[in-house]
């Protein structure tokens, strides 16, 4: 892969990175008021609507903080860590062997489970 020598980076892009890198409680907010929105949008219950998120990141293999993110938005929103595992091994046969596998520990992680050995 290339990379670029110089890149022309605008202040405000600069800014906003870095702000959004910080947790910026201002962009946080903007994030939720946009999710609220889609949700309303949905036309799915709170629990649905997280648990439908919390999907997507598995089959996406999300960063460890989107699933500290989701799990915590899917738990206030009355899913239990059951339907959290019911969601995944509903998708496995989508996702396949390696993002099931990798999206276990992540899962665990943000429930506040210890990682057996070996992972």
């Amino acid at each position: 892969m290339n990379m670029p020598t110089k890149v022309d980076v605008g202040v405000a892009t600069r800014d906003t990175l870095a702000a959004l890198a910080l947790g910026d409680p201002n962009l946080v907010d903007a994030g939720l008021e946009l999710r609220a929105g889609l949700r309303d949008k949905s036309g799915l219950d709170d629990r649905t609507f997280a648990l439908v998120k919390l999907a997507a990141i598995m089959a996406l293999d999300a960063p460890p903080t989107s699933y500290l993110w989701q799990v915590a938005n899917a738990l206030a929103a009355g899913a239990t860590p059951d339907d959290m595992l019911g969601v995944l091994m509903a998708i496995a046969p989508q996702i396949g062997g390696p993002r099931l596998t990798a999206a276990a520990p992540e899962l665990m992680v943000a429930l506040g489970l210890s990682l057996p050995d070996g992972t």
